[in-house]
């Protein structure tokens, strides 16, 4: 007996691609979709259901002659995933099913965590309390943390609170206290892969993120970039252009807050700049300065990756509205070609979860592909296979 993957189990992997990433949808969707036979398309269902990943759903409503179709959908029962974005000031947890729909998720302010096992196993609670409506087994779980992350495990860069994580620590005490596999990815990428989710005409982008330290992400035909080096995306060390001023010293709520005492504003958290009447001049020399990084910055990548969009994201935006005008009149001064730069709409916290959400779907969805096609590698035929997953 062959046990390489045939046709037919292609095509049945194919099937549930497609409804997992667009269920509910009709067989006509499917076969539309798919490109695939009428009889192809009904066989790889029946195995799908028979294998408790495609139930019916709801009846088509739309009017005609003959018999409506039904709605074909992913079942509770196939399991959720899990996307956290813990960050410095506060943490995020959302779950959804596979399909993608969110099942529940909670937003609290983050502790100051001294132990690396007992920040994993706060976690981890929170994870249970949010989980508990969610159906059948966890899948994924990804953990976005603000910094920047090797092989989905090493954390390099944390800012100053949370230099405790740095390593692989906290995956690893993640994996321990979780039956699923347990990846780490750094807040830019969950934010960016989560406009790339919701806008599927974007190719070429980066994004900056503007909150306890400066991450930088970008994707280049709608696939995010990752480099093989801890120093890939560390584009906070480049110099400002405002004295020795870094970019991190500048686009950084905790850079930006120490420069601002600098110059004489009398702040105790960042967001009193744009929030409170300070001294003109001395505000003035602020903003002036965090232009100025703006457009380093945004010149760096574009003359570096020439992308398509620039979003900026994360706790500065506020400001960034502020002074984006005339970091958009500098840049038409001094490049020929300015991308799009614009504030990304975001709900703080949430979206860089929901990004991490995406990221586990993604994944759980070709680990099931996977199992698919390995089934008869793993002689599981009897008259269908049967993934193991």
């Amino acid at each position: 007996m062959n046990g390489n993957p045939t046709s037919r189990d292609h095509n049945k992997a194919s099937v549930l691609d497609v409804v997992l990433s667009r269920a509910p949808l009709t067989r006509n969707e499917l076969i539309a979709t798919t490109g695939l036979s009428k009889a192809t398309v009904s066989r790889a269902v029946e195995e799908l259901r028979a294998d408790g990943f495609v139930v019916d759903g709801a009846l088509d409503e739309v009017t005609g002659r003959g018999r409506r179709s039904t709605y074909l959908d992913v079942p509770s029962s196939t399991g959720h995933v899990v996307g956290i974005s813990f960050g410095i000031q506060s943490t995020a947890v959302l779950v959804a099913d596979l399909r993608g729909r969110e099942v529940h998720h909670v937003l609290v302010p983050t502790p100051h965590h001294l132990d690396v096992a007992k920040a994993a196993e706060w976690l981890v609670g929170l994870m249970k309390e949010v989980s508990g409506p969610a159906g059948g087994p966890l899948r994924q779980v990804v953990v976005a943390v603000p910094g920047r992350v090797r092989g989905g495990t090493e954390i390099f860069g944390s800012a100053e609170p949370a230099q405790v994580f740095g390593g692989s620590g906290l995956q690893r005490a993640l994996a321990d206290l979780v039956a699923a596999p347990v990846l780490l990815d750094s807040d830019a990428n969950a934010s960016l892969l989560g406009i790339l989710t919701e806008n599927s005409t974007l190719g070429n982008a980066v994004l900056f993120s503007l909150s306890s330290i400066l991450s930088f992400a970008s994707c280049t035909d709608h696939e995010l970039v990752r480099g093989r080096t801890p120093a890939f995306g560390d584009i906070g060390v480049l110099s400002s252009g405002v004295g020795d001023q870094p970019l991190d010293g500048l686009m950084s709520t905790s850079g930006l807050l120490r420069f601002a005492r600098g110059r004489g504003l009398d702040l105790e958290r960042i967001d009193e700049l744009w929030q409170r009447q300070h001294d003109e001049g001395s505000r003035a020399a602020v903003l002036d300065a965090f232009t100025t990084a703006l457009v380093t910055a945004v010149s760096a990548v574009v003359v570096t990756l020439d992308p398509e969009s620039v979003f900026l994201v994360g706790r500065l935006t506020p400001l960034v509205d502020e002074v984006l005008p005339e970091v958009r009149r500098r840049l038409t001064m001094s490049l020929p070609t300015v991308p799009e730069v614009e504030v990304a709409t975001q709900e703080l916290g949430l979206s860089v979860a929901r990004g991490a959400v995406y990221a586990s779907l993604g994944i759980a969805r070709d680990r099931l592909r996977e199992a698919v096609l390995e089934a008869r590698r793993q002689g599981q035929q009897t008259e269908r296979f049967a993934p193991a997953f």
